[in-house]
């Protein structure tokens, strides 16, 4: 069970470095194509790598759809499971991506940043109504979480406008789609939900889009690079890995190690834009890198548990002395 923990973590590691990488895919993108435009280029392109893939995939995987031992009944639960789901992801990464970009017209992009991470803490709050419990470690470790993104996105006097209330409902409906995805992952195969989900996002963005924006094919081949990173790596991967990684994961966790996002995207904008860093965003890396580790150290058992193993001996000992007299 240890090794899997490990193998999922490292699932949604790679997947926060397609989401932090493709933040400078998207500032390109947004120099030629509005967000609608964006996001229903990227999510139709992740659906269509996605598609071929679920459909091999599913063939093996008894959690498919097209697995082919499957009965009547297995096969029509994991339909339900995969529209139903597919439908709340799609709906939710519409909105969350959305409403960030509508926020971002009245917020700074550090405060954006900072916001949206809130999702951190936002999902063990609402997992406190599905009754998914977390351990003290991990509520420290998302306090920290929240004082490293402070240093790393927030430079101005903070003040609050109707942009940072917008940015914040984005990180809210984000929270719900990692619970979504923490409900419905153990259902489903991973690949066919991903390709499901962005299919339903691709959609539902024509309408705006086409009500709020002039979409031009001149326009599209313009960004085709930042396009085709997104769609293939940040929709096509990250997202399916996002899926997969959170099955044998406590969702607040996988929030927190989704969270590097802002750390890689600060990161990235260095290395390939030529973005300074200061050392208060330094900081506030380190701060995250710490609170990751300190959500990955394992629970200590509690005493009553020792306590108990230490009656059961007893017990034993009493039944097998009975049994010799």
């Amino acid at each position: 069970m240890k090794s899997v923990r490990i193998r999922h973590s490292f699932y949604l590691l790679l997947a926060t470095l397609f989401w932090g990488t493709t933040f400078v895919a998207q500032s390109v993108a947004m120099n030629s194509l509005g967000p609608y435009t964006y996001n229903v280029c990227r999510f139709l392109v992740g659906f269509a790598v996605l598609l071929p893939l679920g459909i091999w995939s599913g063939r093996r995987d008894p959690h498919a759809v097209n697995y082919k031992n499957h009965t009547k009944e297995s096969a029509s639960q994991r339909r339900r499971s995969l529209l139903l789901g597919g439908i709340a992801c799609g709906i939710c990464i519409f909105l969350s991506g959305s409403l960030q970009q509508i926020g971002l017209v009245y917020t700074t992009a550090g405060k954006s940043g900072f916001l949206t991470a809130m999702y951190i803490l936002l999902v063990p709050v609402f997992g406190l109504f599905l009754h998914r419990k977390c351990p003290v470690t991990v509520w420290i470790a998302s306090a920290i979480a929240v004082v490293g993104l402070y240093f790393l996105c927030i430079t101005e006097n903070v003040s609050i406008n109707k942009g940072d209330v917008i940015t914040l409902c984005s990180a809210a409906v984000f929270a719900v789609h990692i619970l979504v995805v923490d409900r419905v992952s153990p259902e489903v195969n991973g690949v066919q939900l991903s390709a499901f989900q962005f299919l339903i996002g691709g959609l539902v963005s024509v309408i705006p889009m086409l009500l709020f924006e002039s979409p031009s094919w001149v326009a599209v081949s313009h960004a085709w690079g930042p396009i085709l990173y997104a769609g293939i790596f940040s929709c096509g991967v990250a997202y399916t890995l996002q899926i997969i990684g959170q099955r044998d994961l406590n969702p607040t966790v996988a929030s927190l190690l989704m969270s590097l996002e802002s750390c890689i995207a600060v990161i990235s904008s260095w290395l390939i834009l030529g973005d300074t860093m200061s050392g208060r965003e330094l900081f506030g890396c380190v701060l995250m890198f710490c609170a990751i580790i300190l959500a990955q150290l394992p629970e200590k058992k509690k005493a009553s548990d020792g306590t108990d193993r230490r009656k059961d001996i007893r017990s034993a000992q009493t039944v097998g002395a009975a049994e010799q007299s």
